[in-house]
């Protein structure tokens, strides 16, 4: 089983969980088995197309999956995932004001 940790933000959609194991040969599948078991979710990780959401990123340990194989990236037993949805942020106006 793969573990995938699951940030504060989507945890609603996981019964609160902050971990859940799902089982998968590769990372695509065990976001699928993820999914299939918590389906609230999927809006929140994929597109209508069905493309994982450009602003979550996905970590084989402390990898990101789109610079390994994308969805295509092996797991195995033990492995852990990681989603981490993106954070933007700044200041008003681009600029920095002196305290």
């Amino acid at each position: 089983m793969t573990k995938v940790r699951i940030p504060t933000p989507l945890r609603q959609y996981v019964s609160g969980n902050s971990e859940v194991e799902v089982s998968g040969g590769t990372a695509g599948a065990a976001l699928d088995n993820l999914t299939d078991q918590h389906p609230d979710l999927r809006q929140h990780l994929y597109t209508g197309d069905g493309k994982l959401r450009s602003f979550v990123n996905v970590y084989k340990g402390d990898e990101d999956i789109r610079y390994l194989d994308g969805p295509d990236t092996e797991v195995s037993d033990g492995d852990e995932l990681s989603i981490i949805p993106s954070i933007a942020g700044g200041s008003a106006g681009g600029r920095c004001r002196e305290l």
